[in-house]
């Protein structure tokens, strides 16, 4: 139903910046909140920052001042500009999308559902 497409990660030298975009694509009915997850080698999955659909916004303490996320709700999507890159911001950086969808069932419902992108590698050299 839903499709999360990101992009924007590579290979930046510490103290470097990168954009990260994710669009929505399917039978979206509104999609409430959007955020950026990431995990590195070993850790747990974390989220990165979080917006809702009326734009408030919750960040990991790791990365406030550094990070902002915003969203175009026209467009069906997500970003993260990252600033100040440090090496422990290394990770796969996963979309999140809670997104209410138009199922096509004989009959025609709105359900609401969790999805996740694909992931996005984001390195960060010393």
């Amino acid at each position: 139903q839903v499709h999360l497409v990101e992009s924007g990660g590579g290979l930046v030298q510490a103290g470097g910046s990168l954009r990260l975009s994710c669009a929505a694509s399917g039978s979206i009915f509104r999609i409430n909140a959007m955020g950026w997850y990431r995990q590195a080698p070993g850790k747990q999955r974390e989220l990165v920052a979080a917006i809702t659909s009326g734009g408030s916004t919750n960040y990991a303490d790791s990365v406030k001042g550094r990070f902002t996320i915003s969203r175009d709700n026209a467009k069906n999507t997500v970003y993260l500009q990252m600033n100040s890159l440090k090496p422990e911001d290394t990770a796969v950086y996963y979309c999140n999308a809670d997104a209410l969808v138009i199922t096509k069932a004989a009959m025609p419902e709105i359900k609401e559902f969790d999805y996740w992108g694909q992931g996005t590698q984001v390195t960060v050299s010393s």
